[in-house]
């Protein structure tokens, strides 16, 4: 299997492993060494997951926002809300259960497993997004924290001289001045201290759940008490406010249950349901806390899911019985007004003083070590290139500091936010969103219905995935449109920016499964008995000996598909048995290397064979499947021109091109120089041909046996402007076609299905790109000298075919009695085939007189004899008419494929 951290391009970092929240470890080193590694992987599923799970959903919600839910939203609507966010987040879970015990989980957590599930489009623009979402986080932290500060040690707005310890000043700037000194604390820890942090954190939540301890015992212990609340208005008068906390209470529970949104004094704009809730659901967004501690943990496929669920219900019935102590023992006006109630209540205040300090700066530390864990992870995939190319950097200990770096500055931007509740709906919406990506993920895991998916958690299906998703986006939008929208249309720019500048992964793509599982339900839908004449397109077969000399012809054919199906046939002479293995499935590879340089859509199909003629017999019958078959077999010509070497000509092929494109595309183990290399040197004219003339024909016949439509391309080399960075638009262009069968002067059918083939395949390359501004003419020959005098009737009876097909064309009228008198009418059956030289000479003149400046021409082409004997002389006569035309497409047509119906 390849390496799961493998970058994008061949160039670069190979190791990745990263932790999100709390320590670093160390990518493992390829093996080869020998050097015995530490195994950085020391952490249970207690410290590695439940630990950093529960601090981080308790962050400052629990201490600083329980009284602003329950008294906007009241007690019924606060359960509600909980009970929804949970129900959002539980849905969450068990997709990231599934997908963390389905394999084993390296570090970087979220990041690592989205990207490795969807692929490096969905998984580098989800990551980007959770990065964002968890620097807005540790803004939205810090703010708290700092609110948490000044309701002890700011100044009293009634009062501008300070008192005892309330010696700090308030104000927008003085906030985030304070922000940013808090924040440039949580740096210095995450550059030198974060295995310090790491390793304290459960002294941390012992110190939470002290300060929780407390808050339950105050409930009992202290007796009602009355308080004075005041802040500064909008026009920087004091408003006062009576508050008191009743005790456990009937009345206060009663009065408790209903909604009254207001005033929000903090951010002075008035509350609905959709405000409270984003600031309440940041008490969800530390569910991931434990998956991106994956690079640490012993057992990541089995403490996170178990961490994770026990740490989920754990929090859930915390904040269940903190709504309800609250909604019973405080009036609405002490919930509403003072977010530091729980203070003011407490049997000694500087215990929830230090658990809300500790939880708020223990969220923001965290969540700058995720972030940058994120962007480093990020900036070794290689997926954003340059911008993020620094953060690559470590120092001698593995710790990211430059990505560190990148963190603190943008949470330095968010605190200018100034206020806690104004980041909070951004920092739900970005959060929702890669919750709904991990959904995501593992929906298509399980549509995509691969062997390989066998998560050892079995407690989610596609229906909780689907509903994850939608239960996101619902609330994403109920939260706030206008940030929904701008988040969703950033993902799709991220998205469609990496699908087209980011380079081949080796991760595995699930879009790859979903298409195979797709494609296969919709070929056993294809069925062959309800094909109509009215749906025919061209699915072609062409067989190419060496892509050297055909290339202009592979991307000729690639015009003349119209949406069927484009297959390159290569025979491979040789015998398996006198073979230690098949050489053919070494070079697909090669050919597929070929396909993605010329930029044509075909598939490629390989086969080893003792004959040219057999092999081809091979791929006419095997290639394809179902209803997708080759209907039209396509050969080039067989002659004795030298053939060129198109690989020479092509920028595409040259070294001078070959570093420019060598950045920006993944060549699947082949470059430039292997694909020239594998490909032999045209043809010389003393070099021997693989193929006789009786063979080739041979293969013409058998695919008219086979009921294939037959093509033959000659002096295709010399037809320029295919290549796909071509502005060609036909404009100057001319298409002619030739319906009638030239070699038997005697057949005036112009309605016969190879004719009629023959006018199809060139209407469907004038509806083509670099075709479809081309003008096509056919040339109608008659003998106007002649006593019959039906070629007037049959020129109208064409004109009315043509509009009844919807061709449009000029009709040219060409007479040829002065060819037609060199044609020999020998009366033994023998020989019908023995066309002078006069006549054939006499044809391509007429040919040459009246096509010399096409474009491209389409001749009838005649059905070869059955007898073998006449094979090389049969190929002579097509050889001589066709002599120096320049491009030329050769048909015989065996199906009918014209509708003048609706």
């Amino acid at each position: 299997m390849s390496n799961e951290r493998t970058p994008l391009m061949t160039s670069g970092v190979c190791g990745l492993a990263v932790t999100a929240c709390g320590g670093q470890s160390d990518g493992t080193p390829e093996s080869g060494s020998g050097t015995p590694t530490v195994d950085p992987r020391k952490l249970n599923t207690f410290f590695g997951v439940m630990v950093p799970t529960v601090l981080s959903m308790f962050s400052i919600v629990l201490f600083l926002r329980t009284g602003f839910v329950v008294g906007h939203a009241g007690l019924l609507q606060g359960l509600l809300m909980v009970i929804v966010a949970y129900t959002i987040i539980s849905l969450t879970i068990l997709s990231i259960c599934a997908i963390s015990t389905n394999g084993a989980i390296q570090g970087g957590g979220a990041y690592y497993m989205i990207s490795r599930s969807l692929g490096p489009e969905f998984g580098g623009s989800i990551g980007l997004m959770f990065f964002l979402a968890k620097v807005c986080a540790c803004g939205e932290y810090v703010l708290g924290l700092v609110e948490a500060i000044l309701d002890i040690f700011g100044s009293d707005p009634d009062s501008s001289v300070s008192q005892g310890v309330r010696v700090l000043p308030q104000g927008y700037w003085y906030g985030v001045l304070y922000s940013s000194v808090v924040l440039l604390l949580c740096l210095l820890v995450c550059l030198v201290g974060a295995k310090i942090y790491s390793r304290t954190s459960f002294v941390i939540l012992i110190l939470v759940t002290v300060s929780l301890l407390s808050i339950f015992i105050s409930s009992v212990a202290v007796k009602p008490r009355d308080f004075l609340i005041t802040h500064k208005g909008s026009g920087n008068e004091t408003l006062r406010y009576n508050a008191s906390y009743t005790g456990f209470s009937v009345t206060t529970l009663r009065n408790n249950l209903g909604s009254a949104y207001s005033l929000d004094y903090s951010t002075n704009s008035v509350m609905s349901f959709s405000t409270v809730f984003a600031v309440m659901f940041t008490c969800c967004t530390g569910i991931m806390a434990g998956a991106n501690m994956s690079g640490d943990l012993k057992t990541p496929s089995i403490s996170i899911p178990k961490g994770t669920i026990v740490a989920v219900f754990y929090t859930f019935a915390v904040y269940v019985l903190i709504f309800l102590l609250v909604g019973a023992t405080c009036d609405r006006t002490l919930l509403i007004q003072d977010y530091g109630f729980l203070q003011r209540i407490s049997i000694w205040s500087p215990l929830v003083t230090v658990g809300i300090y500790c939880a708020a700066l223990s969220a923001a530390m965290c969540s700058m070590i995720g972030a940058s864990r994120i962007l480093h992870a990020l900036a070794l995939d290689q997926l954003f290139g340059l911008p993020l190319a620094p953060a690559t950097i470590t120092s001698s200990s593995g710790n990211p500091w430059v990505a560190v770096l990148y963190t603190w500055g943008l949470a330095q931007c968010v605190v200018f936010a100034g206020q806690l509740n104004a980041v909070a709906s951004l920092v739900t919406v970005f959060y929702l969103l890669a919750y709904a990506a991990v959904d995501l993920a593992c929906l298509a895991l399980e549509w995509a219905s691969a062997p390989n998916f066998r998560p050892t958690f079995q407690l989610f299906s596609w229906h909780t995935c689907l509903l994850g998703i939608m239960s996101c986006l619902v609330m994403m939008f109920v939260i706030n449109p206008m940030y929904s929208s701008g988040s969703i249309v950033l993902l799709l720019l991220l998205l469609l920016f990496l699908h087209y500048k980011s380079p081949t992964s080796s991760w595995g793509y699930i879009s790859q499964a979903l298409i195979f599982h797709q494609v296969r339900k919709y070929l056993l839908m294809l069925d062959v008995r309800k094909d109509h004449v009215k749906f025919w397109r061209p699915q072609i077969l062409l067989m190419v000996a060496n892509p050297r000399s055909s290339c202009q012809l592979i991307l000729f054919i690639n015009q003349l598909k119209k949406g069927g199906l484009y297959v390159l046939g290569h025979v491979q002479l040789g015998d398996l048995d006198s073979l230690p293995s098949d050489p053919v499935q070494q070079q697909y590879n090669f050919w597929l290397r070929l396909v993605d340089k010329l930029g044509v859509k075909a598939f490629v199909d390989l086969t080893l064979s003792l004959s040219v003629r057999q092999g081809t017999q091979h791929l006419l019958r095997i290639t394809g499947l179902g209803g997708m078959k080759p209907n039209t077999l396509i050969l080039g010509f067989y002659d004795s021109c030298t053939p060129e070497d198109f690989f020479l000509q092509d920028s595409a092929f040259c070294d001078a091109s070959m570093e420019l494109g060598s950045e920006g595309e993944y060549n699947f183990g082949v470059d430039l120089p292997s694909l020239q290399a594998h490909f032999p040197p045209v043809r010389h004219v003393e070099s021997p041909r693989w193929l006789s003339p009786e063979e080739y024909v041979g293969i013409i016949s058998d695919a008219i046996k086979m009921n294939k439509n037959v093509c033959v391309g000659r002096y295709f080399f010399q037809l320029e402007g295919e290549d796909k960075d071509s502005k060609v638009d036909g404009s100057e262009r001319t298409i002619d076609v030739w319906p009638l069968n030239l070699l038997q002067p005697g057949s005036r059918d112009y309605e016969d299905v190879c004719s009629l083939f023959l006018l199809q395949m060139a209407c469907v390359l004038n509806m083509s790109n670099k075709w479809r501004h081309a003008r096509m003419r056919i040339f109608l020959n008659v003998e106007t000298e002649s006593s019959d005098q039906g070629w007037v009737v049959n020129e109208e009876t064409f004109r009315e075919l043509l509009r009844k097909l919807r061709i449009r064309a000029s009709i040219k009228i060409v007479p040829w009695d002065s060819v037609v008198q060199h044609h020999l009418q020998p009366e033994e059956e023998e020989a019908k085939q023995a066309l002078s030289e006069d006549f054939l000479s006499a044809v391509n003149s007429m040919l040459m007189e009246h096509s010399s400046q096409a474009a491209v021409r389409f001749l009838y082409l005649p059905r070869p004899s059955p007898q073998r004997s006449q094979n090389r002389q049969y190929l002579a006569q097509v050889e001589a008419v066709t002599n120096s035309l320049g491009p030329t497409l050769l048909i015989h047509g065996v199906t009918p494929v014209t509708s003048t119906d609706l």
